[in-house]
Formats: C-alpha cells, structure tokens, sequence
C-alpha cells in the first residue's frame, strides 16, 4: 500500500495506517483487523439506528448547553447522512466482535466526527469534532448499542414486519371470501375428516396471520425502553441527569415511535430479556408461516397423484430434468425461513441468557440475530402473499368428488341412526369402494331423500345436528 493509499490515525495505543478515502479511524481500524470471523457487517436498520442514537445525543447535549452549537449542528448534519443511509460501506466491523459492541460505537463515533470535520471546512482526522469528546458525549457503549438494539429491532417491527403481516393477512382473507363456497374433505391426522369449506381453513390461516400481528405488537412495548443515559454501568456518570429524557424525545421525533428512558438503566444494560422476548414473537410468526406453507404445498400437491385441491401458481420451472413439473417453490422459501429463525431464536435466547454482573456481552449477535429474522420475515410474508397465495385457485371439481367418497361423512349419521350401525356403515363402504350414501341407503337405515337432507357435505360445514329434532 503506498503513502498516498492511507493515511495516519492515532487511538490510545498509538498510529495506525486507514485507508486515505475512509470516513473511520484508528479504533474502527483495529475492529477491522482484529475480528475477520464472519465479513457480516451490520445492515440498514441498525446503522441507521446508531445515526438516530448519535443524532438524538448530539442535540440534547446541544440544548443542555453542554456541546458548542457548530460542532452540535455539524454531529446532527453528519448523523443525518448516516440515518439516511450515505456511508453505509463505511460501517465495515464485524458483527462477531467486542461483546459489548464497542467497536461498533466507536465506528460510528470515527464517522460522524471525520464528517461533521468536513462539513466544518476541516480535513478528515483533523479532530475538530472528536469521536470521543464530542460525538460520545455523556454516552459508553454500554448503552448506546442496547439503545440502537431497540431502536432497530421496533422499527423493524413497526415499519417492515407488521405492514408485510397486513399484506399476507389481506391476501388470505380475500382467499377466505373467494372460498368460502368451495366444500371440501377436512383432515386431521391426514385422514378423512368431515367436510369443511375451504373459505373456512383460509380464515384459519388469515387468524393465524393476524394473532400473529398482535402477539408481535404485544411485545414492543419493553423495545420502546432505552438504555442511553446509562453510561458504563447503569448509574449515568458523566451524563446530565435530563439527557436521558431529552435525547428518547429526539429518538422519538426522528422515528414516529413513542421511546422512553429505561425504567433500570441497570437491567437494561446487564440484561436483554426484551429482545429475547421480542425474537420468542417471531419465532412463533415463523412458525405460523411455515405451516400454513405447508398446508398449501400439500393441498396444491399433484397435479394428478396429489391431493390438487388447490391450483398454486407456476411462478418458475420446476425441474431440470422433469419437463412441466412445477414446484411451490415460494412456500418452500418461507419453509426456509422459518428453519432459519428458530436457528436465530436459539442464539438470541442463548445471549441474552449470558452475560456477566452489570453488562450483557452478547449485544452484537442478539442485535444481528433479532434483525436478520425481522427482515426475512417481512421479505416472506410479503413475497409469499402477493406471488403464492394472491395466485392460488380452488380446484372445486377435486374437492366436490373428494368430499363425496369420504368416509367421514359417517359421522352425520351418529345422531340419526347412532355410532354402532354409522360405524358400520362406514366399514362397509371402505370395503365395498362404495360412497356413505349408498351404503346407508342399501341397508335400508335411510330412505334416499333422508340421506340426501343428513348427508349434505355443505350442511355438514356449520354448527349443528343433521337430521335431528
């Protein structure tokens, strides 16, 4: 590397060499470095989150008249770059680093000071606006990244996984209206159940979709605690006692969410039991995903040796060596998804389970775990609404022809002719490859236009006794 490719920076252990067009500094530098163990950095929301953070701090010292106004306002300009999004590749630290997520902070302390520097007609690494002095006034690590968490992990909630909720949810309740006419086999042990309408398994899975919406909701309110004013260990030394609340209002202003300061500083600090909480909701969203993937792939299973209940959509070619064959491959990619956020929940239930007296040491992977799985979610529910289930057709010859052969129509005979003789009914129509109908019928338990009234598969579809008085 030649002199004019880098340039020198200098930390309390001492210069080192940072690529001359970088925005960061030595401490991001030595991050860099030191934890080459997985080249995943973190992504939009939480960069974006460490702006806001740096952003709301700078102007609450401002106002408590504890930074000079220029270099405050230079912090707020550089901050907003960073919130929206300008020097994203300048946030190159591993998420696998200090458990505390120093080098994270300090990365965006480096930045924010070397370009707030620029703005006030200085050079980068000038320290006209120091990393430490002036970005990380009044704040440590120790809370500025648990604050980043939450700030993150409700804005990934709120604007991105509760929105592609309400689409999925949309799309399978205009399915459930579509359906609700169509009468097919129920099943349960993937055995012939008694008869249902296939609007009604939808609106199962539009309830799922929207619970799940609620349970998600049900659990930010704990996100929306911050930590920022807790300093190193939860007591705020260094701090003024109204940054706290000042700087939740600006977090507050900057994202249309309604933050607060931490009720324990202390236990927000030395523990993450919110994200863990917060993950436990996803994980449950996931699963509910995935089985109503599963569902469809096997109702849409065929086209002639499946159930083919359903016509899914031919969204790619499904083979490279069965010509026509077409695969649910979106509901396969939300089956992934899923397998990939119970991984997640493991690792988040696991950090935020560890930890040492007054300081979680897990902060980085909880953060990365929580918001990986924040954005597959939104991506599939999103994706699997709009290109799987918006293109679903209901196949009403299959479902009418199944439904007639089921062996669970025996049940409508209970109250009318009692379990006993149902029951052989039931057998015998197995055995003979005979529908209920005509069984019933030819033993003489039923005149044909009593089967017809006690044997209607759409009478069978709502709540009461077929037949009875």
């Amino acid at each position: 590397m030649s002199d004019d490719d880098y340039r020198i920076e200098r930390d309390s252990l001492g210069e080192v060499e940072v690529p001359t067009d970088a925005y960061w500094g030595a401490q991001t530098q030595r991050a860099v470095e030191n934890f080459p163990i997985s080249g995943i950095s973190f992504g939009r929301r939480f960069v974006r989150a460490l702006g806001i953070v740096k952003r709301a701090a700078a102007s609450a010292n401002r106002d408590l008249g504890l930074l000079d106004d220029e270099v405050a306002d230079a912090i707020v300009d550089a901050a907003d770059e960073v919130i929206a999004g300008d020097h994203d590749d300048q946030f190159p630290v591993d998420v696998f680093q200090t458990g505390s997520g120093t080098s994270s902070n300090m990365n965006a302390n480096e930045v924010i000071a070397n370009r707030a520097a620029e703005i006030l007609g200085a050079s980068v690494g000038d320290r006209v606006v120091h990393p430490n002095d002036h970005v990380n006034y009044g704040q440590s690590s120790n809370d500025v990244i648990p604050t980043a968490m939450h700030v993150s992990a409700l804005e990934a909630v709120h604007k991105d996984l509760v929105p592609a909720l309400g689409t999925l949810r949309e799309e399978l309740a205009e399915k459930e209206t579509e359906f609700d006419g169509v009468v097919k086999t129920g099943r349960t042990h993937l055995q012939d159940a008694t008869p249902v309408r296939l609007g009604q398994e939808f609106g199962a899975y539009r309830t799922q979709v929207e619970k799940g919406i609620t349970r998600v909701e049900n659990v930010t309110d704990d996100l929306a605690e911050l930590a920022l004013g807790g300093t190193a260990v939860g007591t705020g030394l260094n701090t003024h006692p109204e940054f706290p609340e000042r700087a939740a209002e600006y977090i507050s202003e900057e994202t249309g969410l309604d933050f607060g300061p931490a009720d324990s500083h202390f236990e927000a600090q030395a523990a993450h039991d919110a994200m863990s909480e917060a993950h436990g909701a996803l994980r449950t969203v996931a699963g509910s995903l995935n089985k109503i993937a599963n569902d469809l792939r096997l109702l849409a299973s065929g086209p002639r040796n499946g159930l083919g209940e359903i016509e899914q959509p031919e969204n790619q070619p499904g083979s490279s060596i069965m010509p026509g064959k077409i695969n649910p491959v979106v509901a396969e990619a939300v089956n992934q998804v899923h397998k990939q956020v119970v991984g997640n929940d493991a690792a988040v239930a696991a950090g935020a389970a560890e930890g040492q007296i007054d300081l979680n040491l897990y902060k980085p992977v909880i953060a990365h775990n929580v918001l990986q799985s924040a954005e597959l979610l939104s991506n599939a529910a999103e994706t699997f609404g709009e290109r799987f289930v918006a293109k679903l057709e209901a196949n009403e010859d299959v479902c009418g022809q199944q439904v007639e052969r089921s062996m669970a129509l025996a049940t409508a005979l209970n109250p009318t002719i009692g379990y006993d003789k149902a029951s052989e009914v039931a057998k015998t129509a197995l055995k003979e490859g005979k529908t209920i109908r005509e069984v019933v019928v030819a033993k003489g338990y039923l005149t044909e236009a009593e089967a017809d009234e006690v044997l209607d598969p759409e009478s069978m579809t709502h709540r009461g006794i077929l037949g009875g008085e």
